[in-house]
């Protein structure tokens, strides 16, 4: 029986500390599959806050859920051995969204290459480590003659981004984690990246789960999405049936606060979201959206709300849709 490639079941987060020493709830009951024979792309959206860098870093295994579990191959990250841990940040790449911070200032960007080439023995006979370099930055649109021996301040923001796809292209990942990769750098450079992770999925059977807080973006690449508001996940589905259809007020509220491609059009749209400081608090029992929720009854006060299936794999943590989901069942 297949497992799926890295699998997040239920996993939550809690930091402690905060007020009166009570834990902050990053994430809470949050999973995901990514399957090695089926490559997709899964955006995970939402604001600032929202948890989903939370989440990169669980499925890197930079952190540890505070409860919940995330598998590779089957296997927690915690019990891999040194072998699977290995072969796991090999076929498990990042893509962060500051580029500076991923180099070294002291040495030549080309160190990000040569280091992985010579850990993962990727120059095999009859290839260079400079042809897998060149390789590797064509890929992204950048020329070797123009990046390699250089610093990384005499590159652009965009070029140091493009970089980081290159070094995880080497590799031939089997997941990318991308944390807002393109937030940084301007519309055309934007595009460029895009069309990358685009193309690793396409042409070398990469999945990618993109964490970001755009939309459109989102909607451009991606198979699925999952949209997250205050460390849980309020809907999740396919790209076109969640952007097109949303169902959740909060996602309603995201879709209709894209301002629309048009100059003769006047964007209209107003976004209200509650305080700072009401936005850190950390709530019991009830919806999180229920502040800001123009529908709120009084069950979204007083019940968890689950996650309910409307059609097909769209799901809606709304109690609006329990009736639809009780008749999804009965049928």
């Amino acid at each position: 029986m297949q497992v799926p490639l890295i699998e997040a079941r239920n996993v939550a987060k809690v930091f402690r500390g905060g007020r009166a020493g009570e834990g902050v709830t990053a994430l809470k009951d949050c999973s995901l599959r990514i399957w090695e024979h089926v490559p997709s792309i899964i955006s995970v959206a939402g604001e600032s806050g929202s948890g989903k860098t939370t989440l990169a870093r669980l499925l890197l295994g930079f952190a540890a859920p505070t409860s919940g579990e995330v598998l590779y191959n089957g296997r927690d990250l915690k019990n891999l051995t040194r072998q699977e841990k290995t072969a796991f940040r090999k076929e498990i790449q990042a893509i962060f969204q500051d580029p500076y911070e991923s180099y070294n200032p002291f040495y030549p960007v080309d160190r990000v290459f040569t280091t992985i080439i010579k850990k993962f023995h990727l120059a095999k006979q009859g290839v260079s480590t400079r042809d897998l370099m060149v390789e590797a930055l064509e890929t992204v649109g950048l020329r070797a003659g123009e990046i390699l021996g250089k610093y990384p301040h005499q590159l652009s923001g965009g070029q140091r981004q493009r970089i980081m796809v290159a070094r995880a292209f080497l590799l031939s990942p089997k997941l990318i984690l991308a944390d807002e990769p393109v937030s940084m750098v301007d519309a055309s450079l934007r595009a460029t990246i895009l069309a990358a992770m685009l193309q690793l999925k396409q042409e070398r059977g990469v999945s990618i789960v993109y964490v970001t807080h755009d939309l459109s973006t989102a909607y451009q690449i991606s198979d699925e999405i999952i949209i997250l508001y205050r460390g849980i996940t309020v809907e999740r589905g396919n790209i076109h049936s969640v952007i097109n259809s949303p169902l959740h007020p909060y996602t309603q509220l995201l879709v209709s606060s894209i301002p629309t491609p048009d100059p003769k059009r006047r964007w209209s749209g107003v976004v209200e979201m509650p305080p700072e400081e009401e936005m850190g608090q950390s709530l019991g029992i009830g919806c999180r959206f229920l502040r800001s929720c123009p529908r709120a009854m009084d069950i979204c006060r007083r019940q968890e709300v689950p996650l309910y299936s409307v059609e097909g794999d769209h799901e809606v943590a709304c109690f609006l849709y329990q009736d639809e989901n009780s008749r999804n069942q009965a049928g």
